[in-house]
């Protein structure tokens, strides 16, 4: 079995996500050798991130081989020409090493704040998306006026733009992503079983619209990985809270979908999604609240080890 690319997302910040902080955790991460270092977009909470491609561009000039990702970054919500150029800009300034995640978004009230019909969402997420890959391949910019002779500048370092990973969760989304040919990231709240039951649809949809099953499968998982067993169920009792605002009561055991505890078990679980899945690259996700920054680093480094 091939090395696995392990990437992670942003964790608990010391105070909030300035710079310092966000360049100290993919610094770190660097060090570490994690594969990718990335950053989600949410909005109007608690320490929201809403601009993560801003977030991003203050950690490419503190880091130099880690990727940088974002987990997902919404287009119905972008002006999709504006868009092109910000990933662009964000590709110069970290000489090619942006991954962009994809999403179309769920929460109505975002939907709401930007002016956008939500059941519009796939029709914009497909024209914003070909738009930028248009623009992304120095092609012609369509204007209202024909005679408008403009191309974007400057154009992503990967030619043809970064790499496109599209978040997924439902058979509609599914549907699109396959017939866009692009890898499909999953959810990090999706039991094992569930994302066997979705990749199964997803490579039947691929067959269908014609398209080769994507080399790269990712997935996303909340990872807490240390030696102390009451603090792995302190985590585990802090999800299960979380997880019932989002999920069915059937569904809302983190162990479900979660990797909790040392580094044994913790290996073992993702050797048994790199065997159902073929997982070749696996995003670990460790915002815990009520976790001290120490015990979270613990968790990192750890994680970190079993790459090794």
């Amino acid at each position: 079995m091939n090395k696995l690319h392990l990437g992670l997302t942003c964790w608990k910040p010391e105070s909030s996500w300035n710079a310092r902080s966000l360049c100290d955790q993919a610094s770190h991460a660097e060090q570490l050798e994690f594969d990718s270092y990335w950053l989600p977009e949410n909005h109007f909470g608690n320490n929201a991130m809403p601009s993560p491609l801003t977030q991003l561009a203050a950690v490419s000039g503190c880091t130099s081989t880690i990727k940088l990702g974002t987990a997902s970054y919404l287009l119905p919500i972008r002006h999709p020409i504006q868009a092109a150029e910000e990933v662009a800009v964000v590709d110069q300034l970290c000489n090619g090493r942006l991954i962009l995640g994809l999403g179309r978004g769920m929460q109505e009230s975002v939907f709401n704040a930007f002016g956008v019909d939500s059941k519009e969402k796939r029709k914009l997420f497909a024209s914003h998306l070909a738009q930028m890959r248009e623009a992304w391949n120095g092609n012609i910019i369509a204007t209202e006026n024909s005679s408008d002779n403009i191309c974007l500048s400057p154009l992503p370092v990967q030619k043809g733009g970064p790499p496109l990973w599209i978040a997924a969760f439902g058979p509609l989304a599914l549907k699109q992503v396959a017939e866009l040919g692009l890898p499909y990231l999953a959810s990090p709240m999706e039991t094992l079983q569930e994302l066997k039951d979705n990749y199964s649809r997803f490579n039947a949809l691929l067959k269908e619209a014609g398209k080769s099953p994507p080399a790269t499968v990712a997935i996303m998982r909340t990872v807490f990985v240390h030696d102390d067993p009451r603090l792995c169920d302190q985590v585990a009792s802090t999800l299960a809270q979380q997880a019932g605002k989002f999920r069915r009561a059937k569904a809302a055991d983190p162990r479900d979908w979660a990797l909790i505890g040392n580094r044994t078990h913790v290996e073992d679980k993702i050797a048994e999604y790199r065997q159902a899945l073929g997982v070749t690259h696996f995003i670990g996700s460790g915002r815990f609240p009520d976790v001290d920054s120490v015990a979270i680093k613990t968790s990192i480094e750890n994680l970190a080890a079993l790459n090794r």
